[in-house]
This record gives structure tokens, sequence and C-alpha cells, in this order.
């Protein structure tokens, strides 16, 4: 699958993300030089997920760590603490996944 243009709704939960991160900062009173010492990247890499531009994943967990929100977001993927999740909880889950035939 070719990777195209950015879905809106993933822009949407980007932006989301950004200004909640943005907003934990200054709750904790951190500057964003600060959070980025802390969490052991670049500067302009706080700035770019505050603004909703995007990183890796390690660098969005990194700075989560450095708000003391990591192990929030982390359960907060569980997919245990779903309607699905906790409907399918007793199924044994397949070793893999195969596509559907067309």
């Amino acid at each position: 699958m070719a990777i195209g243009k950015r879905p809106v709704s993933v822009s949407r939960a980007m932006s989301e993300l950004g200004r909640e991160l943005n907003t934990w900062r200054k709750l904790r009173q951190l500057t964003a030089h600060e959070l980025a010492d802390r969490a052991g990247i670049g500067v302009a890499t706080v700035h770019r997920l505050e603004a909703g531009d995007g990183a890796t994943l390690e660098n969005l967990l990194r700075v989560a760590r450095a708000l003391g929100i990591l192990d929030t977001l982390v359960a907060a993927l569980d997919p245990y603490n779903s309607d699905v999740g906790r409907l399918r909880a007793d199924e044994v889950l397949p070793q893999r996944v195969r596509g559907r035939r067309r």
C-alpha cells in the first residue's frame, strides 16, 4: 500500500495531540527547551509535536515519559479496555490474520 495524502482524521488527531502535549508541558511549568532536555530530544522536535506536525513514535513516547503521562498513554491503547476488547476477551486470538479473499 502506498503512502499518500494524510487523512483528515489523522491530521486532526495530530493537531489535538499537539495541543494536549502543549497543555501538559505548561501544567508542568516546563519550557520547550526543558522538556526537550528531559526527553533527550531536540527543541525543534518538541515544537513539531506540539504543532501537530508529527515526529517518530519514539519521540512522542519520550515526551510522554518526560511529562509523566507515559503509563496513561499506554493504558489508553489497551484493547481490553474497549467495548470490542471486553466482548472478545474470552476468544483465543489467532497467531496470524490473513487477508480476505476477493
